[in-house]
């Protein structure tokens, strides 16, 4: 009925035609009755097309605030802070599994070792414990053999003397400690046998040392089989040392007997002294 009165005008039934004026008033009623009407039903077409602002279907839920992101700094730190943890991670892991410990500073007493094959040239190794990887590793020129024939006397003194630098701030490696010294002078009772060398352990020194784990102290033999090596037996003699810092260009390691005491159950004095000396 909306759609045909909306195009059509339909004529009252009843009515005359001869009342002009009050068809022409009633058909204006009735175009204002038909723009009511559709009117109405316009806004019941909307209401019914169109979703309740109070329903759930028309309010949109909240939108999520994006993650808080870190500003540059702080995600710099936070990555610098895991891959120092990391670090430390594998280097713990490492000395785990090889068994080695490098030792940072050392303490007053050490564990020193003289080694060397009968024919080649001596070895001086200090360690804070015999698993710990060597603090102070030396090669002096002086044989094996030369050394053993001056123990039998009893007394060994072996002396350690380098360079001191004109200008410790512009020499190269300037300032480093007396045990981080590379090249010294040797001299064993008063004589010169040539230069000791500080290295690093390798492979051969670490199987005498591992082999020499279990002894304390003592002097023997290490067979070529267990050490490894095609140059023959490996001579020893491992102890306690202490060591003694006058300054920070003197040290003195001393070997303590504790065989050799007096009557009144003190030790005796060292049958062998190393002396580091920067002249």
């Amino acid at each position: 009925m909306s759609f045909s009165r909306r195009h059509f005008k339909w004529p009252v039934l009843g009515k005359s035609s001869s009342r002009g004026a009050g068809a022409a008033s009633g058909d204006e009623g009735y175009v204002r009755g038909s723009e009511t009407e559709d009117e109405d039903e316009g806004a019941m077409a909307f209401s019914s097309a169109c979703p309740s602002f109070h329903s759930e279907d028309f309010v949109s839920p909240p939108k999520k605030p994006p993650p808080a992101q870190a500003p540059p700094a702080q995600e710099k730190q936070r990555r610098k802070k895991v891959r120092t943890a990391v670090a430390r991670l594998r280097s713990a892991l490492s000395a785990a599994v090889s068994g080695r410990r490098r030792q940072v500073g050392l303490g007053s007493r050490l564990t020193g070792t003289l080694y060397g094959h009968r024919r080649g040239h001596v070895h001086l190794s200090f360690q804070t414990d015999p698993r710990a990887c060597p603090a102070l590793l030396l090669e002096l020129a002086a044989p094996t053999a030369a050394l053993v024939r001056e123990m039998a006397s009893g007394l060994v003194r072996i002396a350690l003397e380098c360079e001191r630098a004109k200008n410790p701030a512009a020499a190269p490696g300037g300032g480093r400690r007396l045990l981080e010294e590379t090249v010294w002078r040797a001299y064993v009772n008063g004589k010169s046998c040539g230069y000791a060398v500080r290295r690093e352990c390798g492979g051969a020194d670490w199987r005498v040392l591992r082999a020499l784990e279990p002894v304390s102290m003592g002097a023997g033999v290490i067979p070529a089989a267990s050490c490894g090596g095609s140059e023959g037996d490996v001579m020893y003699m491992r102890a306690r040392f202490e060591r003694v810092v006058g300054s920070k260009d003197s040290e003195a390691f001393y070997m303590m007997n504790p065989d050799s005491s007096s009557s009144s159950g003190i030790n005796g004095g060292p049958e062998l002294s190393v002396y580091l000396l920067r002249v």
